[in-house]
């Protein structure tokens, strides 16, 4: 067995990444799934999967035993999170044996900025009930770190996209609107330079942390569609101003932040260099590969 046990709690599009990367470099990865289905596919690529959601603990503790880094994706819901609700005390009890690990949480903690610039000295101010859960969920994760010793860190991801989830995607099914709101502008960062912040973070742990994780160009949506369809020699659909437009809850508290978000200092304390500065070269690789 691998010397390096990475345990992941919500093995999403995000830790997905991370985890096919760290088996290549001879990781042995465990993580969690809500689906007996998704848990089978995630075992024939190499991980070793359970199951586990709000409602269901998971089933032997032992898949914990010797996990060297942990990682939690899994999103809180109107009662918490998940992983410190059913299973805060089974993690301080290895604390000792874990070196490094990580939440991943969004900069919806931020809330609006008005289309400033924000960085991680900011104060949290969520704008809406998601960001809140999130800020709620970041300090039970410090709270348990300081009282037990756990080396967490936190990753708060800006708008993600990658192979098979992007504005590209969105413009071929379809589905793609150009809603426009004066001074809209949002970050946004590629799946797999998530995964490579984390890996520069188990390389260099800095245990209380907090990364921005996005781009270097923060830029309203409806550019960001309409590039896609310039890639795809598409039409773009026609513009939407945002008092027209119907609006799903989600996409209402999408649109009630606007700010550019710095990465700064994933560049100057992780030496991160992105694969993918912005959106245009993100989404030139997606087509590439497509």
């Amino acid at each position: 067995m691998s010397a390096n046990v990475l345990f992941v709690f919500g093995l999403g599009f995000s830790a997905r990444t991370l985890a096919k990367q760290l088996l290549a470099r001879g990781w042995t990865v465990r993580g969690t799934t809500r689906s007996p289905e998704k848990a089978e596919l995630l075992r024939e690529s190499g991980i070793e999967a359970c199951l586990f959601d709000s409602a269901s603990p998971l089933a032997d503790l032992a898949v914990l035993d010797g996990v060297t880094h942990l990682l939690s994706s899994a999103p809180p819901g109107p009662a918490g999170d998940p992983v410190l609700d059913l299973h805060a005390a089974d993690i301080a009890a290895r604390a000792r044996q874990i070196v490094w690990a990580g939440y991943l949480s969004t900069t919806g903690v931020y809330g609006d900025r008005g289309g400033d610039w924000v960085d991680e000295s900011a104060t949290p101010d969520p704008a809406t009930e998601r960001g809140a859960r999130r800020v709620a969920a970041e300090a039970g994760w410090r709270a348990l770190g300081r009282e037990h010793g756990l080396p967490i860190h936190f990753f708060r991801l800006a708008g993600i996209y990658g192979s098979g989830r992007n504005a590209l995607e969105t413009v071929r099914q379809g589905k793609a609107r150009r809603i426009i709101k004066e001074g809209q502008v949002f970050s946004r960062t590629h799946v797999e330079d998530i995964a490579a912040v984390l890996e520069a973070s188990i390389a260099r742990p800095e245990p209380g942390a907090a990364y921005n994780v996005c781009d270097d160009d923060p830029a309203p949506p409806q550019d960001v569609v309409l590039h896609a369809c310039e890639l795809l020699g598409v039409s773009p659909p026609p513009e939407i101003p945002i008092a027209e437009a119907e609006l799903s809850a989600m996409a209402r508290s999408f649109y009630a932040e606007s700010k550019k978000v710095s990465n700064a200092r994933i560049k100057r304390e992780l030496g991160v260099v992105l694969k993918y500065p912005d959106y245009r070269a993100g989404l030139a690789a997606l087509l590439a590969d497509s």
